[in-house]
C-alpha cells in the first residue's frame, strides 16, 4: 500500500482524512500526536523523508521568516533581538523549505504564506505556488489566504467558488462574512501551535482528489 507523509502536524487533521478514505497515512512533528494515534512520528521530518513515502504533504512548515507579512524584520527588526538573527532564521527555514520541495517523493505539496523575494532566492528549485486556497471554499468558515506549492499533484478543485455559495451550504445569513479566526487570534504561549492546525474542509479535498492519484503513474 502506497504510504503518504504529512510533515509538521501533531494535530491529525490531514493524516485522519486520508486514513478515513483508507489510505496509509502518517504524520510527523517534533510534538506528539495530540490524538495519541500511532500512525504518527516523533521527530525532524528530515530524517524519514528517504523512507519510501508515495505523497508527501508538508501542513504547516516553519514560516515566520519566509512570509511577506514578515519581511520588515529583516531590516528592523523587533525588541531583543538582532538582524543577524533574523537572517540567519530566515537561512535555516528557506533551507527546510528547500529540502522538503526537493524530497525524493514522487507527488509533494507544500503549504506556506506568501513569500517576499528574500525568501523565493534561497530556496533551491523556486518556482512559484501553484495555487492559493481560502477554507471558506472547502466548508470551513474561515479567511486565511494559504499557498500550495505543488509537485506532481494537479491544483485543489475548490468545494464551493463564491462565497454565495458556501453561505448557501452552510446555512448562513446572506450578509455572513467568513472569521480572520487566525489573523485575531490573542497573543499567548500556545499561539503558534493553534494557528498551525490545518482546515478540515482542505484536508478533506486533499484526501479526495489526490489519494486516488497514489494509483497513476506520473509522467516523465
Amino acid at each position: 500500500m502506497s504510504r503518504i507523509l504529512i510533515a509538521f502536524e501533531f494535530s491529525g487533521t490531514v493524516r485522519r482524512a486520508f486514513s478515513a478514505l483508507g489510505y496509509d497515512a502518517w504524520s510527523c512533528d517534533l510534538r506528539r500526536a495530540e490524538d495519541g494515534s500511532n500512525h504518527h512520528i516523533v521527530g525532524d521530518v528530515r530524517d524519514v523523508l528517504d523512507d519510501g513515502w508515495e505523497m508527501l504533504i508538508v501542513a504547516h512548515p516553519p514560516c515566520t521568516r519566509l512570509c511577506n507579512s514578515g519581511v520588515r524584520w529583516l531590516t528592523a527588526p523587533p525588541p531583543g533581538r538582532t538582524l543577524a538573527e533574523m537572517w540567519a532564521e530566515l537561512d535555516e527555514g528557506a533551507a527546510l523549505f528547500s529540502t522538503v520541495w526537493n524530497a525524493p517523493v514522487p507527488r509533494v505539496a507544500v503549504e506556506n504564506p506568501v513569500m517576499h523575494r528574500h525568501a523565493k532566492e534561497r530556496i533551491m528549485g523556486f518556482r512559484p505556488a501553484a495555487q492559493s486556497v481560502q477554507p471558506w471554499e472547502y466548508g470551513d468558515w474561515e479567511t486565511k489566504r494559504t499557498c500550495l506549492w505543488l509537485r506532481g499533484l494537479p491544483p485543489l478543485v475548490p468545494t464551493y467558488r463564491t462565497q454565495a455559495d458556501a453561505r448557501m451550504a452552510l446555512g448562513l445569513p446572506d450578509d455572513a462574512r467568513p472569521l480572520a479566526r487566525v489573523h485575531r487570534m490573542t497573543p499567548g504561549e500556545d499561539r503558534a501551535k493553534e494557528r498551525s492546525r490545518f482546515f478540515p474542509g482542505i484536508a478533506a479535498a486533499m484526501a479526495h482528489q489526490w489519494g486516488p492519484l497514489l494509483n497513476e503513474r506520473i509522467a516523465a
